[in-house]
């Protein structure tokens, strides 16, 4: 049976999605929480690997029990198996001293989806605050301050021709043999009520730091150490030789996953694979 499992977390304690040895992850903690509910060790595949210190208000994994597992899920109660796993994990979580970590919703999903493969696309936020009274103490975890007034309009302008397909290699640190091609559907910067500015960020897929160095980029343009034509510029030359600071982790957070229906999962996933070759 294949299960998706939407979960949250604060990033601020974790090294990151990835389990590694000797280091505190979410995949780590979710990990132990699954192996405690299931009394067995289960693989999981998630929608996009997070940075250390990085958030996720709605991050998507999936699961597959084999009937052992699936019956330890259920036990003895009548509820349906996502929400008996939403109990369980939750429960297996505070055992696990993994506060930071809240299990949404698990479903059951059809055998054709897959969390990374499948999706249509992943949107981000960061928020970046810029005045004094914008700086909330109680937001230090989740907000960038800078010391320095932005121009939103500078940014927004920088931003605008970074939309569409294109090599994001100046932005992104490539893993050894996957494209560094990516299609950016949505960049744009917003201030709020707050007073706080906030990016939102979406594409079809992000390399390794991609979000992180085009807020770095509008940054440098925000505060007027480049012009607005200087990220583009960068995106042109498609190299890794002019190096973009790349923004904190700790602004960023992965707001939502999106899947197409049931019926094209098999037809998106496929896709995507042959893309990333």
């Amino acid at each position: 049976m294949r299960l998706r499992v939407d979960v949250a977390y604060d990033g601020t304690d974790f090294a990151g999605w990835a389990r590694q040895p000797g280091m505190r992850t979410v995949e780590g903690c979710l990990g132990d929480a699954f192996a405690l509910v299931t009394r067995e060790p289960i693989r999981m595949t998630v929608a996009g690997r997070t940075d250390a210190g990085v958030h996720a208000r709605r991050q998507v994994v999936h699961v597959d029990l084999g009937p052992r597992a699936e019956g330890r899920v259920i036990g003895r109660t009548e509820r349906p198996i996502g929400e008996a796993l939403v109990r369980r994990l939750t429960g297996a979580l505070a055992v696990g001293r993994a506060p930071d970590i809240a299990v949404l919703d698990a479903r059951v999903a059809p055998p054709e989806f897959d969390a990374r493969f499948g999706a249509l696309w992943r949107r981000y936020s960061y928020r970046i605050a810029d005045r004094p009274q914008t700086m909330d103490p109680l937001r230090r975890h989740d907000t960038l301050h800078v010391k320095f007034p932005l121009d939103i309009d500078a940014m927004n302008a920088s931003a605008e021709p970074l939309a569409g397909h294109h090599d994001f290699l100046s932005f992104c640190k490539p893993r050894e043999g996957a494209t560094t091609f990516r299609t950016l559907l949505e960049f744009r910067f917003d201030r709020q009520d707050d007073g706080v500015v906030a990016a939102t960020i979406k594409a079809d897929a992000f390399c390794h730091h991609m979000v992180r160095a085009l807020i770095g980029a509008c940054l440098a343009v925000g505060g007027g150490r480049e012009n607005a034509a200087w990220p583009a510029r960068l995106l042109a030359r498609a190299s890794r030789e002019l190096m973009v600071n790349v923004a904190p982790a700790h602004g960023l957070c992965l707001d939502e996953v999106a899947y197409p229906p049931d019926a094209e999962l098999a037809a998106r996933a496929h896709a995507t694979r042959a893309r990333r070759g």
